[in-house]
């Protein structure tokens, strides 16, 4: 038995013949017939009396018409439900940010997105991508934002916008004059990553064209997990750093950090969700408020280069030791 078939015996209860129930069905004649058919040997019993003109239902027929439309009526009422569902901007979104962006993006959507929602409450969690990634699966969480591709199968993207990376560089630095970054050789083994991100140091081995990273030769080995620290150590002139642009937006001195030349190296930040996810007007939202925060850099950037993280072979071999 199936809604169609329901369908189907309502239309010819309310209109007696066969061709103008299957107009309104919007089917052929012979195919309304074997529906109904096959609805009358299922349950065993006779629903219409085809002799008789114009076409009558049964004593049990009637029955089974009146629960038919019923049916029919609770199951618009859970079609209008979910529409409301979907379209509700109330309630609560536990949203995770990956934390090489989280500190920078927050800030700048969050309260114009209070004011466009003012009846959700949000939740922001802050982890690495694998771990977001799994809330994502596993519920825990209902939208990431996060670098992309993920190549997980199991979750959908929606993109919002591709964010440049800059180089960051202490004012002694032989490109520290210049107005575009370019690849410097001494650089490549003063690279600084972030502890635990596999997938942003894979983004960064991939822009300075290493397979994985080297040892910096110094006194110090370092195990860092804020791109802020990062600065700092390249300030003292630790290291060198590759960083994203919304973590230099408010950066005083401006000197510190130059823009790659086109096409510039960028990584695709996008809304992450399961396929069971149904609150599309929030995320059109979310990506409204993100969107009207950006800077015009970022907005007008077009000639760039998409730097993955998903096929890396660092990344690859960081995630099979776990």
């Amino acid at each position: 038995m199936t809604i169609q078939q329901l369908k189907y015996i309502v239309a010819l209860d309310e209109e007696r013949h066969f061709a103008r129930a299957a107009e309104v069905c919007m089917v052929s004649q012979p195919g309304l017939t074997i529906q109904l058919k096959n609805l009358e040997e299922e349950i065993g019993i006779k629903i219409f009396d085809r002799t008789k003109v114009p076409l009558t239902p049964t004593h049990l027929g009637k029955e089974i018409i009146s629960r038919a439309k019923k049916i029919l009526r609770e199951t618009n009422e859970i079609r209008d439900f979910v529409v409301n569902e979907k379209n509700a901007l109330k309630g609560e979104l536990k949203v995770g940010v990956i934390s090489t962006l989280s500190p920078y993006l927050i800030p700048l959507f969050i309260k114009v997105m209070k004011n466009m929602t003012p009846e959700v409450h949000f939740i922001i969690k802050e982890a690495n991508t694998g771990q977001l990634m799994h809330d994502v699966e596993t519920g825990a969480i209902d939208v990431a934002i996060m670098a992309t591709p993920t190549g997980n199968k199991n979750l959908i993207e929606h993109p919002i916008f591709q964010e440049p990376f800059v180089a960051y560089l202490n004012k002694d630095h032989a490109m520290a004059k210049a107005d575009f970054y370019e690849i410097q050789p001494g650089d490549k083994p003063m690279l600084l990553l972030l502890q635990n991100e596999y997938c942003y140091n894979a983004q960064l081995l991939d822009i300075c064209g290493l397979k994985a990273p080297g040892p910096i030769k110094d006194q110090f080995a370092y195990d860092i997990s804020s791109i802020e620290t990062l600065k700092n150590l390249v300030r003292a002139e630790l290291g060198f750093a590759i960083i994203p642009q919304l973590s230099v937006l408010n950066e005083k001195e401006t000197e510190l950090f130059k823009p790659f030349k086109d096409p510039k190296p960028v990584r695709e930040i996008s809304f992450v969700v399961s396929d069971t996810f149904s609150k599309k007007l929030l995320l059109e939202k979310m990506n409204e408020a993100i969107w009207s925060c950006l800077p015009d850099s970022i907005k007008t950037n077009l000639n760039y280069r998409k730097i993955r993280w998903n096929d890396s072979p660092y990344f690859i071999d960081a995630v099979s030791k776990f």
